[in-house]
């Protein structure tokens, strides 16, 4: 029952840099039972964590490669973005599956169906950078994942492969975007943006800055009217007539928050009714929503919009859609969707050839993969139902029995939260009657979605206990 802002991320949404060269891959095998086959899953989002949790492992050989060691439960980002949860209460360690299956937090670069390999490169950072004798400047990401891998790449044999590598976020080339604009695909860019919105207020705090600078500083940008640019920005109004409130009485009247797309409305995955209901809530909360504006470049601290011109920052956030996978993009012997990109795959999840044919030691899910003659959205939710269903036939698989019923998606409904204890839920589909909650009822239907879908009897327990003392205390407004 939520909307999910985009797949889960498998890696940084910058495109990793260069590496430069290594020595000739290794090969690794595993030194489990050769009666084990070997399964091996790519991504460690909402399919394949699942695929993950679900698996059998005293009979699968398992190993996991992904860019990052953690699953990432991207619907409460946003709200550890601002404070109202903590970070833990937002991932799930993949490692807590170990020893019973082998982890490489790697980049897989490229795949070999005929032989059945798998290229990677260590997804590390280095531990220390290199020739220099000074600590990194606080906010820096020196120890981010997207950095090249310290050892040499390596490769990976498999009897079962599963492709779960999610998308990355789209940025239609505008230029700039990269450098200067946050994402919100994982807890290191929510702790990214909860910094920098720290800094813009301590920064304009000073006594040197006029009032123009500081309210240059303290000019919220969100580019993307989906759930996820919605619910930033519902977290960050709560934030401002918070804590902000309190602490910064003077800088919350210079605050303001401007909402971007370039579509008519937003929230346009909703009945049209809810995405109204939301536009005017925001626009009573002081929320300044711009359709219909399309972003040229981003610069330092400023933007350039086509129909506004030269707009300044202090943080800019970006969620404007999915762009495909590096890796999915490198494949070139299997069918791809024309317009996404994505891996097709029959209703069984098995990748298709070229030739037509579903490669049976193949799957893909999520954000990588689109079933052929059907339309799902890119949501968690989707994700999730295929990785419960990929794990179920998996396990009858390896015991030899048979399991040929095609996937079906169930539409649990699309949520989205709009600040002040007040959110959306819309449930229309074709094979159900419209079912549409605002307000309130709605926001209880958002919490406790989002409290059931967590994963770990911890994370159960860490969410309504930080929901509670934020409630009681209010949020952390500390710069770590």
């Amino acid at each position: 029952m939520f909307k999910a802002r985009l797949s889960v991320a498998c890696g940084r949404v910058q495109p990793r840099p260069a590496k430069s060269s290594v020595s000739a891959a290794r090969t690794f095998t595993s030194s489990a039972p050769r009666s084990k086959q070997r399964l091996v899953i790519l991504g460690s989002g909402w399919g394949g964590y699942e695929i993950l949790r679900a698996i059998d492992k005293k009979r699968w050989n398992v190993t996991m490669v992904s860019p990052t060691n953690a699953f990432n439960f991207t619907p409460l980002l946003a709200s550890c973005a601002v404070g109202t949860l903590e970070f833990r209460c937002a991932v799930e360690p993949v490692r807590k599956f170990s020893p019973q299956v082998v982890c490489y937090q790697a980049w897989c670069d490229t795949i070999d169906f005929k032989q059945k390999t798998l290229k990677c490169t260590p997804a590390t950072a280095p531990l220390e950078y290199e020739g220099s004798t000074s600590a990194p400047l606080a906010g820096t990401t020196a120890k981010d994942t997207s950095d090249p891998g310290t050892g040499n790449a390596f490769k990976l044999r498999y009897d079962k492969l599963v492709i779960a590598v999610g998308a990355y976020s789209q940025t239609f080339n505008v230029p700039g975007v990269k450098e200067h604009a946050h994402f919100l695909k994982d807890v290191r860019d929510a702790r990214a943006i909860r910094t920098r919105i720290i800094d813009c207020f301590e920064q304009a705090n000073q006594p040197v800055l006029s009032d123009v600078q500081r309210r240059n500083l303290l000019n919220f940008c969100i580019v993307g009217g989906g759930p996820t640019g919605v619910e930033f920005s519902a977290e960050l109004h709560d934030l401002l007539h918070a804590e902000i409130q309190r602490h910064y009485p003077t800088l919350a009247r210079m605050a303001k928050i401007t909402l971007y797309d370039v579509a008519p409305n937003i929230l346009g995955n909703f009945d049209k009714s809810l995405g109204i209901y939301a536009e005017n809530k925001f626009r009573r909360d002081g929320i300044s929503i711009k359709t219909r504006h399309h972003v040229e470049r981003v610069e330092k601290d400023r933007m350039f919009v086509k129909e506004q011109g030269e707009v300044p920052f202090g943080l800019l956030v970006w969620s404007t859609g999915l762009a495909p996978n590096p890796l999915i993009q490198s494949i070139d012997s299997l069918e791809k969707h024309d317009k996404t990109q994505g891996l097709f795959t029959d209703q069984n999840l098995n990748v298709i050839t070229k030739e037509g044919h579903a490669d049976p030691d193949v799957w893909a899910i999520g954000d990588a993969a689109n079933i052929k003659g059907q339309l799902h959205p890119a949501t968690a939710q989707v994700a999730n139902q295929k990785g419960k269903y990929l794990a179920q036939k998996l396990n009858k698989i390896v015991k030899d029995q048979e399991h040929t019923k095609p996937f079906e998606f169930q539409n649990q409904g699309s949520l989205a939260y709009l600040g002040d204890w007040k959110a959306i839920y819309d449930r229309s589909s074709a094979e159900t009657v419209k079912t549409k909650e605002t307000g309130r009822v709605a926001w209880l239907l958002w919490r406790s979605a989002y409290f059931t879908m967590t994963l770990s009897i911890r994370n159960k327990i860490l969410v309504p206990t930080y929901w509670f003392l934020n409630w009681i205390f209010g949020r952390d407004l500390t710069r770590f």
